[in-house]
């Protein structure tokens, strides 16, 4: 369904340098496969997720989505068929909520592309998400975690093939963390998770794709193995050291990044 073929993208800062985001990116992502993407800050993830997304275009290689070459000429030609199959939450909800009430929030894009019976479609996700009680509450007066579940409401609403989920979970609590895990299992979707909580990646997904601090793929297969590899934990960064006192013996232990 997805296909990233020697895929490169940088860009030039104030001073004209050219900063390297990632470096001959390649995989494949079959239809209804979940996958847990992994990497630290400036890795590359969220520039990744941009790109599958259509928001920005590789500087080399090339994005295939069902086979099809995804470029300017594609999105001009396919946008609006496109944007409905491949939806992306960014990392800070606030970004992407621009409509007046969580109602019209979630209705903008079944209006857009054209469902019927919006008004009980817009209810059963806000009953799927609990947000019934807010429908008509202005979406900048919103918790973190309000904010979240409309945002994830309003895009699940069009039913897409694919969702991408940039740190899905950070401004979850733990209830509603557990449910989202519990949820996303449940559908019937292609999902690509950006997070750092390792310990949690394994309730969502079984596949692991991890992006190292030099912008390339370090690994990618199952995330069991991924977590029995300390050569390539360490040398993604995804391990930090603490130092110990035990019987007054110092000594330091690799541990697994486990938070957000």
């Amino acid at each position: 369904m997805i296909e990233c073929k020697n895929i490169s993208y940088s860009y030039q800062d104030f001073q004209l340098n050219e900063i390297k985001v990632l470096e001959n990116i390649s995989f494949k992502i079959e239809k209804n496969e979940k996958v847990l993407l992994l990497g630290i800050n400036g890795s590359g993830k969220s520039t990744l997720l941009k790109l599958l997304n259509g928001l920005i275009y590789a500087k080399g290689g090339e994005y295939l989505f069902e086979g099809d070459l995804v470029n300017k000429s594609y999105l001009k030609k396919n946008s609006k068929t496109f944007r409905k199959s491949v939806s992306l939450q960014m990392q800070d909800p606030s970004a992407m909520l621009f409509n007046p009430t969580v109602y019209d929030e979630i209705a903008f894009g079944l209006k857009h592309f054209g469902f019927d019976n919006i008004e009980d479609r817009v209810h059963h996700y806000a009953k799927t998400f609990s947000i019934e009680s807010i429908l008509n509450s202005a979406t900048t007066a919103l918790s973190g975690g309000q904010k979240q579940k409309v945002l994830l409401a309003s895009l699940l609403c069009i039913e897409p093939e694919v969702l991408l989920l940039d740190e899905p979970t950070a401004h979850l609590d733990p209830p509603t963390t557990g449910w989202l895990v519990e949820f996303l299992e449940s559908l019937d979707i292609t999902a690509i998770v950006s997070t750092h909580n390792i310990s949690l990646g394994r309730e969502l997904a079984q596949r692991a794709i991890v992006i190292g601090p030099n912008h390339e793929i370090v690994f990618d297969g199952a995330i069991e193995t991924l977590l029995e590899d300390m050569p390539t934990l360490i040398k993604a960064q995804l391990v930090h050291q603490h130092k110990h006192a035990h019987d007054k013996v110092e000594h330091k232990h690799y541990h697994l990044h486990s938070w957000n």
